[in-house]
């Protein structure tokens, strides 16, 4: 009776289950001693049909066995479903303490300040952020049914309601928590990954302004028409890259002006690659036009040298025809040396509008 009477349920659920373990050996010894109460009574039974003299005292001890027998089965049950109703408490009290454990585990993790420090590590974070909700996302079921699980031993078991309360604010505050700091890191890291998106195609498109720059300055002046026209179809060329890359120049300023519109932590670094980048690709264009300047300049002095080669090569041959003495020995030759002369002097106003 001591066994089926005590109060010991157990400070937690390997303790609980120890004493399970033992009330389920009491039992089994229960059980075998049901048989020895069912001999006391067939042989009370027996000594009443031989009508034993003592027949009165030995109803008032069966009775007495069987009412104390009872009373022991009833207690048993009554020890056996305090013990199912304390398992049932620590088991709700040892997931709730796990899951409890697990999102402080992974809430250390989220209250980490590293955002990355490029492209590459912050999409790293961001994948492994990713993970992480969605282990919030699986866990949200079990949060769930865990507070069903509170709210039904609560009704079914009200001497631990309060402490069961307890426990149940406990789970939600760290799961509101948990939730929040989540929430927030993505945030963080959304807003890093924004300014690293930005600082690369800052890097990339700096780089290739400093390579344009060098290829536009690497061509020397021509020294002759063709190497000219060489020249300016080359650096035509050129500014037909520079416009491919206005699209990526338009793109990367929109970025960072919704970054610095946004309130971004690192406004002040965007504002300032903002106009290095803007100094750089005005520098870029306004290099293309000087050397667009110098090559057509270029241009002009190879076709004046060209000419004025023509004009001197033309001259050195007419002058030949101009200092022959040849005047004609007949009126045909005569006639034919005019008539040669009238085409020098058209060829020479030919010229000389050249010239002039």
């Amino acid at each position: 009776e001591a066994i089926v009477t005590s109060e010991e349920l157990g400070q937690d659920l390997e303790h609980v289950e120890v004493l399970q373990k033992k009330f389920e050996e009491f039992q089994t010894d229960l059980a075998a001693h049901e048989e020895r109460v069912n001999e006391v009574n067939q042989f009370a039974g027996k000594l009443i049909q031989e009508l034993h003299p003592e027949e009165e005292l030995i109803k008032s001890k069966q009775d007495e066995v069987n009412a104390s027998w009872q009373r022991l089965k009833g207690l048993a049950l009554q020890r056996q479903g305090k013990l199912f109703g304390a398992a049932e408490v620590q088991r709700f009290n040892r997931d709730v303490d796990e899951t409890i454990s697990w999102i402080k585990e992974k809430g250390q993790l989220m209250a980490s300040d590293d955002f990355g420090r490029d492209l590459a590590s912050v999409q790293a974070l961001l994948r492994k952020h990713e993970g992480l909700e969605r282990d919030l996302a699986a866990l949200e079921d079990k949060v769930k049914a865990l507070c069903a699980e509170a709210d039904r031993l609560q009704q079914s078991h009200p001497i631990n309601a309060s402490q069961i309360q307890v426990k149940r604010e406990e789970l939600i505050a760290n799961w509101e928590q948990i939730r929040t700091l989540a929430a927030e890191r993505h945030a963080r890291l959304n807003d890093s990954y924004r300014l690293q998106r930005f600082l690369a195609d800052f890097r990339d498109l700096t780089s290739w302004v400093t390579e344009m720059k060098a290829l536009i300055n690497a061509d020397e002046l021509a020294n002759d028409v063709a190497g000219a026209e060489a020249l300016l179809d080359r650096h035509q060329e050129h500014k037909g890259e520079i416009d491919a890359h206005e699209d990526s120049f338009k793109s990367a300023d929109e970025s960072g002006q919704a970054l610095l519109a946004a309130g971004h932590y690192a406004s002040d670094e965007v504002k300032e690659k903002l106009t290095i980048l803007s100094a750089e690709r005005s520098a870029l264009l306004e290099l293309w036009e000087l050397r667009r300047q110098q090559y057509e300049q270029c241009m002009d002095l190879q076709l004046f040298y060209r000419d004025t080669e023509q004009v001197d090569n033309w001259m050195s041959k007419q002058e030949a025809f101009l200092l022959n003495e040849d005047l004609g020995d007949s009126l045909d030759s005569v006639e034919a040396l005019l008539k040669k002369h009238e085409d020098f002097e058209k060829s020479l106003s030919a010229q000389e509008e050249k010239i002039t």
